[in-house]
């Protein structure tokens, strides 16, 4: 529930509480004596839901134009007209099935708030890219987690999406910029904390082996499945903003969908190998316009429009073109990651049949100790280079099963597709004398 007070301008008292008189709302009538244009202060509850419709009411005879209005939430009313205006309007919004949500200019001002300044954006992306990439090279969770809590996402991308469908055309761009700067923000600092790590020697390691450390493998080649991320990071940031509740938890979520890949990307240009964090740059992309993709349909749906009626078919017409120019592109994006997904399986399926193959051509006292496989080709990976550790009993000579693994492996090795494929497959076979018994 909401507390209303209004300043009525000279000539507005009578048309003021006949709109109220009109609604069944209680109110209370103090005279203005500052000596300004104001001839009265009207405050009254209303249940959250009668906000919006009161309030347009209330423009319609000239409120906004001459005067302002002040909107605060009420912990509790107690007036028996009072609950019937709330039974009312809650019946009238479950018709509608816009559910309980606030008003349009509750909407805008959350909306505004959570879009942070530039300084103190700057700042937190920074921090928490930074934070980010630590974690993901210490492979800590914990650290990364953190990461997430600290990162000021949510407002910008719900800021653009309300901006776009009441039509506030500031708030819109404002937000839309403030997702650029972060994700260009987060990339670079990562990028340089990272750089500075390599220079250093903080962090000793070859590209290779900073690409196998768990936390950074698993952001590499992502699957369609994180795009659900996205989308209910998208969904609940909007309903959360909508329905009036902390979107703390949300912004979390967002945050859980942006940062990571973020850091990863520059873990990758810090470490010389741009092409090997592709995937997870286009993770970066095409979450980010998910969220905005599904917060702009949820805000609609939920019967936001602009204050001004003839200017809603504008804004109708404004949401349609970026609804559909979002999905046309992450459309596209998402092919590649279907292109990743099923690169993935391919890979899995191949390093399992090559264990199996090279397992089955093996002398008993022979054992596979590794099979390293390096991958080429985008967006579908093939085998480049393939690694095979066999053990031995240290007293006997190697077994002479080089050819036939190679021939093996070859043979299973996916076809490379596209122009990008790798055709030449190098097959190495290293020995090693291996006593079983301290094995």
């Amino acid at each position: 529930m909401r507390l209303v007070q209004v300043m009525v301008p000279t000539g507005k008292r009578e048309a003021v509480l006949d709109v109220l008189d009109g609604e069944d709302v209680d109110y209370a009538v103090s005279d203005e004596t500052s000596g300004r244009d104001y001839t009265a202060v009207v405050t009254f509850p209303l249940p959250t839901a009668a906000v919006e419709p009161v309030l347009d009411q209330l423009r319609g005879v000239g409120i906004e134009r001459d005067a302002y209005t002040v909107v605060v939430q009420a912990e509790t009313v107690v007036s028996d007209r009072f609950e019937a205006l709330e039974e009312r309007y809650e019946a009238e919004e479950e018709e509608n099935g816009n559910g309980d949500r606030i008003a349009r200019e509750e909407l805008v001002a959350r909306a505004d708030e959570m879009a942070p300044t530039v300084r103190p954006y700057v700042l937190m992306t920074a921090v928490s890219a930074v934070v980010a990439t630590a974690g993901l090279l210490l492979d800590s969770p914990a650290v990364v987690v953190g990461s997430m809590v600290i990162a000021p996402l949510i407002g910008p991308a719900m800021a653009a999406s309300v901006g776009t469908v009441v039509d506030d055309r500031d708030l819109a761009i404002r937000g839309v910029k403030l997702q650029a700067l972060g994700g260009g923000l987060a990339i670079a600092a990562a990028a340089l904390f990272a750089a500075l790590l390599r220079v250093t020697n903080v962090v000793p390691l070859t590209a290779a082996e900073v690409f196998a450390i768990g936390e950074v493998r698993e952001r590499l080649a992502p699957d369609v499945l994180s795009l659900v991320i996205a989308l209910g990071a998208g969904a609940a940031g909007a309903v959360s903003l909508a329905s009036g509740v902390s979107s703390a938890l949300v912004g979390v979520m967002i945050a859980a969908a942006l940062v990571p890949p973020t850091a990863v990307v520059g873990i990758g240009i810090a470490w010389g190998e741009p092409q090997s964090v592709v995937g997870s740059a286009v993770l970066v992309l095409v979450n980010i316009l998910a969220i905005n993709l599904v917060a702009l349909v949820v805000l609609w749906r939920l019967g936001y429009r602009p204050k001004l009626w003839f200017r809603e078919e504008e804004a109708r017409s404004t949401t349609i073109q970026r609804i559909a120019v979002l999905a046309v592109v992450l459309l596209l994006l998402t092919g590649m990651l279907g292109a990743f997904t099923y690169s993935s399986y391919r890979t899995n399926d191949f390093e399992k049949d090559a264990t199996a193959a090279i397992e089955a051509e093996l002398p008993p006292e022979a054992m596979l100790l590794d099979l390293e496989v390096t991958y080429g080709g985008f967006p579908l990976q093939t085998p480049q280079t393939i690694v095979v550790t066999v053990g031995h009993p240290p007293s006997a000579s190697p077994p002479p099963v080089a050819t036939a693994i190679r021939d093996r492996v070859s043979a299973l090795a996916p076809d490379p597709i596209g122009p990008f494929g790798h055709e030449e497959i190098r097959v190495e076979i290293r020995y090693v004398g291996v006593d079983r018994a301290t094995a």
